[in-house]
């Protein structure tokens, strides 16, 4: 069992029940409106969005939720080696944007893991265009298709200092969370990110504090919302 995804390998830990606090607070955030697309997201790499992303999805499937991680990140994307499975160089979501039909059989894209409920779709092979290909019109029928199959959808996708990708992807998506990381995410960065978001019009609804440690120095992360603030600690989160 993969260790990275730790609510299976060690469910009872701070870290566990932060993720499903997580889970439960996008929960209440979203009473108005059903919430069916998670985008996940960082300012920039290193910071475990995927980490958290792939713990997430976990933590749905745990609530009896049918779960679908799509690994949006078409440059560096590595959800299929946090949960052991192949990432096709002829069917993961790149191939399957670049072919998607309105009738086409989805299913064939989407690989179960060893996790009850969860599934996952690879990136495939790194495309020449990234940006171009998530914000097709091909794309957003396959949400929407995905949609009828499965309770959540979380979108694993780049960071955003950088990279556009993110930014296109918040159009299917119902709420937005960033993960930033504890001590080493820079507040000029986490700004610039917000920035980004606010010149696109979209929303940050949550972010994500990863590797902070409680004074049992137990690791995890936790989530913040319009009623939280971010702590200013030598310039960073």
């Amino acid at each position: 069992m993969n260790s990275e995804i730790r609510l299976s390998s060690n469910p009872k830990s701070r870290f566990s029940e932060a993720i499903k606090t997580i889970r439960t607070n996008l929960a209440f955030s979203s009473i108005d409106k059903e919430l069916k697309v998670i985008l996940m997201t960082s300012p920039e790499a290193g910071d475990g969005k995927s980490y958290i992303s792939a713990n997430l999805a976990v933590a749905y499937a745990q609530e009896g939720k049918k779960v679908l991680l799509i690994d949006a990140d078409l440059r560096k994307g590595r959800q299929h080696d946090i949960y052991g499975v192949p990432n096709p160089i002829n069917a993961g979501y790149s191939n399957l944007i670049l072919r998607y039909v309105d009738d086409m059989n989805i299913h064939r894209y989407i690989l179960p893991t060893s996790h009850k409920n969860v599934f996952i779709i690879p990136t495939g092979p790194k495309p020449p265009n990234p940006i171009e290909l998530l914000d097709s019109e091909n794309n957003a029928k396959f949400i929407e298709k995905a949609k009828q199959y499965f309770d959540i959808i979380i979108l694993d996708c780049t960071p955003v200092i950088g990279l556009s990708d993110a930014l296109v992807m918040t159009k299917f998506s119902d709420v937005n969370i960033i993960v930033v990381s504890n001590k080493k995410t820079k507040f000029e960065n986490l700004e610039r990110t917000k920035k980004l978001f606010d010149q696109a019009n979209k929303k940050i609804n949550g972010v994500v504090i990863n590797k902070a440690q409680t004074k049992q120095n137990s690791y995890y992360s936790y989530y913040t919302n319009d009623d939280y603030y971010l702590k200013k600690e030598n310039n960073n989160v």
